[in-house]
C-alpha cells in the first residue's frame, strides 16, 4: 500500500537524482577512456563485490531468489542491464543538452505508462504537475533564454536516452508489483542483490557484443579507478537503494517527478566546477520542479 509523501520519503527520492547527476557527468567525462557497455559491466561488478559479504545469502541454492528467477531477470535487465548502458552509450553520440532533455520527459512516461498497463489512474493534478516539472527542466536547459531550445537539434543518439527512459520507467512500474518473497523484499541489500545477479549478466553479454562487434581499448588509471568507485558506490547502490524505497513508499507516477531534479543538480554541479554564481534561472527552475512534486502529491497528503 503506497504512503504519503514524507520529508523522510522525499529525502529518499532526492538523494539519487544528485547521484545521477554526478553519473552523467562522469558517464561525460568517461566516454573516451571506457566503452559505454563495458563502463555499465565495470559499475555493476564492483557493486556487486561491495554488496557479496551483506548478502551472499540471498545466492544460495535454497534462497526464496530462485522460485522467482523470471522476475528478477527481467528487472535486472531494465534497470541494470539497459538503463544505464543506454545512458553512457547516450552521452557518446549525443550532447548532454540533449540528453537531459530527453530524459526530461519521465514523468510523461510514467504517467502514460501506468496508466496504459498497470491500471492507474490519471488525475489533473499529475497532468498539471508534469506540465510544472518538464517547465523547469526546460528553464534549466534555456537558461531562461528561450531561444536557446529553438537551436536544439536531435541526432540518431538521442534515441538511446528514450530508449533508457522507457525501460527505466517500466523497471519502476515493476517495483511497486507484489509477491517478491519477504526474506528478499524485507532487506534492500538482498532485494538489490537479487537483481543485480542476473543484471551482471546481461551487462557482460552486452560489453561482450561491444568487443565482439569493433576494436575496444580501456585507458587505466587513478581518474578510471576513482570514477568507477563512485558510479559503483553511489549512483549504484545508494541511488538504487533509495528509489526503491522511495518508489515502493509512494508510487512511481510521484517518484518520477523527482527524476527532473537530475538537469538542475546538473547545472548547479556545472555552475560549481566553472566558477560561476547561481542565476535568477535556477531558482526558478527549482521553484517549478518542487511546485510539480508538491501538486502531484498532494492526493497522496490528504
Amino acid at each position: 500500500m503506497q504512503e504519503r509523501l514524507t520529508p523522510a520519503t522525499a529525502g529518499l527520492l532526492v538523494l539519487p537524482p544528485l547521484l545521477w547527476a554526478g553519473n552523467a557527468v562522469v558517464g561525460r567525462l568517461m566516454a573516451g577512456t571506457v566503452p559505454p557497455m563495458t563502463l555499465n559491466f565495470l559499475r555493476w561488478a564492483l557493486a556487486f563485490l561491495l554488496l557479496l559479504p551483506f548478502c551472499a545469502r540471498v545466492l544460495r541454492p535454497g534462497s526464496a531468489l530462485w522460485p522467482r528467477w523470471r522476475r528478477f531477470c527481467v528487472l535486472g535487465l531494465l534497470g541494470v542491464g539497459c538503463y544505464n548502458a543506454l545512458q553512457y552509450l547516450a552521452l557518446t553520440t549525443s550532447t548532454p543538452l540533449n540528453v537531459t532533455l530527453v530524459a526530461a520527459s519521465m514523468p510523461a512516461w510514467m504517467l502514460g505508462m501506468g496508466a496504459l498497463f498497470f491500471g492507474q489512474r490519471i488525475t489533473l493534478r499529475q497532468v498539471i504537475g508534469a506540465v510544472l516539472s518538464i517547465a523547469g527542466v526546460l528553464v534549466v536547459l534555456s537558461r531562461g533564454d528561450w531561444d536557446v531550445l529553438r537551436q536544439v537539434r536531435l541526432v540518431p543518439g538521442d534515441l538511446f536516452i528514450l530508449l533508457a527512459t522507457a525501460c527505466w520507467t517500466v523497471y519502476s512500474w515493476l517495483l511497486v508489483r507484489p509477491g517478491d518473497p519477504p526474506e528478499i523484499r524485507g532487506d534492500w541489500s538482498y532485494f538489490l542483490m537479487a537483481q543485480m545477479v542476473f543484471g551482471l549478466g546481461w551487462s557482460g553479454l552486452f560489453a561482450a557484443g561491444e568487443w565482439l562487434a569493433a576494436p575496444r581499448h580501456i585507458e587505466w588509471g587513478w581518474p578510471t579507478a576513482l570514477a568507477l568507485a563512485y558510479i559503483a558506490l553511489g549512483p549504484a547502490i545508494l541511488a538504487y537503494r533509495s528509489w526503491g524505497l522511495g518508489v515502493q513508499r509512494v508510487g512511481p507516477s510521484i517518484a518520477g517527478f523527482f527524476s527532473n531534479l537530475t538537469p538542475l543538480f546538473a547545472a548547479l554541479m556545472s555552475v560549481a566546477f566553472l566558477g560561476e554564481l547561481p542565476r535568477l534561472y535556477h531558482g526558478a527552475a527549482f521553484l517549478l520542479i518542487v511546485g510539480g512534486i508538491v501538486v502531484s502529491s498532494r492526493k497522496a497528503r490528504e
